[in-house]
């Protein structure tokens, strides 16, 4: 076992295959970021406690827990939180039926409340059988009694205590593997290093964290801008505007070709969009038609199976990236285009129509299907956001696959599933693993399911109205079917108000948001986290998967449909209430209830939280006019990052740091020479 970066250590375990995740970094470790966290002198583990066995599954390897440990991550897991007890088979797909560990973003990192992590640098789909089983042991057994002979089906396959846990891990048709140990101290160090190691988080552009609008699919250009200028008119934020399929000429597969007959002049619409203030985002997948302009010269360097009759190409050879990110850059993203939809990079097992590669595709790289579809998101996303960078610019997208060492990516996870505590629960979990998730919002069952719906989105990392099914926004009618014949509910007016006010919190939180993501890049600290992370001695955090932390201070536990109240857990310390100020000790479980227009945040005691005039839409020389709210008495100096919010440049110095304090003075300190935020009127 030998140390590759502070606080981290590697174990070869037999001979690793040529293919792996690190090998594939598309980004450096953060050393010296890494350098700065707390001091861990020895690994998690030593070497004698870890057992390996190469069997003809592949390769076994087993690791003694202590019998506090409690394990989280395994990337996207949307059924579950805490993994203790579980066995999870991490494979690509989007459309998981149980909780078996099948995800979008099934990531090979497991993280502990003791303060560190494992990483399995594969790409294989390996099976964590986290403390969930237990060898035969002669002193384990003990004598049956009446009380033990169950009565119902719950209690006869309930989870049994282990007399001892162990973390088996069985990556297949491997003859070896390496393994990362992370080290802590804390659980949130272990997250913070993991991140580091990735490269260090992302920082969006900053119009990323507005509100995002993808419109119907069978929209025109001319429509595009009738519900780019309706939203305006209406007074609702809006920063993105998302094209769906109907903008190329063939997107299943794609021709990456615009369609003239609904979109006859595609430069005058960047043009017009970007008058109105909007980004223009498009949507694709990388199955490629063989009308596309780069097919001929793709079809080489593919994998030998067709997805939708379009080749898939394959990223890791430098040619295929190559072709693919040079016709982006000529045809889009030189043309005005801000950002990509990569959508269907996973692939899909469970639904009536199958799709997407098989296991035993091979690629010209040498990879097999398996390999190639827990690495196909991040391939993709590297080669939109290579585009993006040879102009210096930043983008904020959209992606359907990740895997491990993504936190650099700006790229927010999302998926056609649609259950609300599924959502919020993505939220939770999504930071244990350097992932970004939205739960984005498509249609609702009654008005109080799109406004809880719609908050719980404007709290998450992308604030996103997935419309592509319906012509109207989806507050003027929820009905589907009626939405697109153009029938309104007669109250949609009230319904909007509620949506706006949400759409303008998230307006209010840009700046704090984007230091929140500053702080992400830097010491690799997600902006949104489980309760667990930053409070792990608290057992009282181990199962909360509908509340989570936003930032440093806020702590939200959205509402769902048909509540009237819920329990909030609020951990150590004093919290308040965001909207009536009311103060609550921490340690306890609150029940609260919430009007229509309110979310349950409580803000940490001390908060002085930096709350932005609402903007209706973020530009380059946006200047956000803050009126800080003190939530108790000595209120802590709020912190806010200040660059253009879209090049690189601040990666060379060109950043401030503007200071906050309670008695109404804001400083500045760094080398940006222009202001974005100025104290308002009080």
């Amino acid at each position: 076992m030998q140390s590759i970066a502070p606080g981290i250590w590697q174990l070869t375990i037999g001979q690793p295959e040529e293919h792996t995740p690190t090998r594939h970094r598309a980004f450096a470790p953060s050393a010296d970021a890494m350098s700065k966290l707390p001091t861990v002198d020895q690994a998690p583990f030593d070497l004698s406690q870890i057992k390996t066995k190469q069997t003809a599954r592949g390769l076994l390897i087993e690791i003694p827990l202590e019998a506090s440990d409690e394990l989280y991550g395994l990337g996207l897991q949307l059924k579950s939180h805490r993994q203790t007890g579980k066995k999870k088979t991490l494979a690509v797909n989007s459309d998981p039926v149980a909780d078996t560990g099948d995800s979008h973003a099934p990531v090979p990192v497991i993280m502990s409340t003791n303060g560190w992590g494992i990483f399995v640098d594969t790409l294989r789909n390996a099976t964590f059988q986290c403390a969930s089983n237990q060898k035969v042991s002669t002193d384990t057994a003990r004598e049956q009694t009446d009380s033990d002979i169950a009565i119902n089906t719950e209690d006869l396959y309930a989870q049994r205590a282990l007399a001892q846990k162990t973390l088996v891990i069985e990556v297949p048709h491997v003859q070896g593997v390496d393994l990362m140990f992370i080290g802590g101290p804390d659980m949130v160090d272990a997250v913070k290093r993991y991140n580091l190691y990735s490269g260090g988080g992302c920082l969006p552009a900053i119009w990323g964290l507005g509100v995002w609008y993808r419109a119907f699919g069978r929209f025109t250009q001319e429509q595009v801008l009738d519900m780019a200028k309706h939203l305006r008119d209406r007074k609702m934020p809006c920063d993105v505007m998302g094209l769906e399929p109907g903008w190329q000429t063939k997107a299943y597969s794609c021709s990456y070709v615009w369609a003239n007959e609904r979109y006859p002049d595609p430069q005058q619409l960047i043009d017009d969009t970007k008058a109105m203030g909007y980004k223009l985002n498009l949507w694709e997948h990388a199955f490629t038609h063989p009308s596309s302009p780069i097919y001929d010269e793709l079809k080489e360097h593919s994998g030998n199976y067709e997805v939708w009759k379009g080749l898939v190409p394959d990223f890791t050879v430098q040619k295929a990236f190559d072709i693919f990110s040079d016709y982006h850059d000529k045809n889009l993203v030189s043309k005005g285009i801000t950002g990509f939809k990569l959508d269907e990079c996973d692939s899909s097992d469970f639904v009536y129509s199958d799709w997407s590669f098989p296991l035993l595709s091979e690629f010209p790289s040498g990879m097999d299907g398996e390999q190639y579809h827990n690495l196909f998101g991040n391939k993709y996303m590297q080669c939109i956001d290579d585009t993006f960078r040879r102009h210096n610019l930043r983008t904020c997208s959209a992606v359907r696959n990740a895997h491990s060492l993504a936190s650099p990516f700006a790229f927010v996870l999302y998926s056609d599933l649609y259950d609300h505590k599924d959502f919020v629960r993505g939220v939770v979990n999504m930071g244990f693993t350097g992932l970004l998730w939205t739960p984005e919002v498509r249609h609702a069952t009654s008005p109080e399911d799109l406004v809880r719906r719609i908050q719980a989105a404007m709290l998450s990392p992308q604030a996103l109205i997935n419309a592509w099914y319906i012509s109207n926004p989806p507050w003027k009618q929820i009905d589907r079917t009626l939405n697109n014949d153009g029938q309104m509910m007669d109250n949609w007016e009230e319904l909007e108000a509620h949506c706006r006010s949400a759409f303008e919190l998230r307006m209010q939180l840009v700046p704090y948001l984007y230091a929140a993501f500053a702080d992400y890049q830097i010491t690799g600290n997600p902006p949104f986290r489980a309760l667990v992370m930053d409070w792990p001695a608290d057992e009282n955090t181990y199962d909360l998967d509908s509340q989570y932390m936003c930032g440093q201070d806020l702590l939200v536990a959205p509402m769902f449909a048909g509540e009237t109240q819920r329990e909030v857990y609020l951990p150590a310390g004093r919290w308040h209430d965001f909207y009536s100020g009311k103060v609550h000790e921490g340690e306890q479980t609150l029940t609260v209830s919430a009007t229509l227009d309110e979310i349950p945040i409580f803000v940490k005691d001390g908060t002085l939280l930096p709350l932005a005039k609402p903007v209706q839409h973020i530009e380059s020389d946006t200047v956000f006019e803050l009126t800080p709210k003190c939530f108790g008495e000595n209120c802590r100096d709020a912190k806010l990052y200040e660059d253009d919010g879209v090049s690189f440049d601040h990666q060379q110095g060109k950043f401030n740091i503007v200071t906050l304090t309670a008695d109404g003075k804001l400083t500045r300190e760094g080398d940006y020479g222009t202001v974005r935020y100025v104290m308002g009127d009080a």
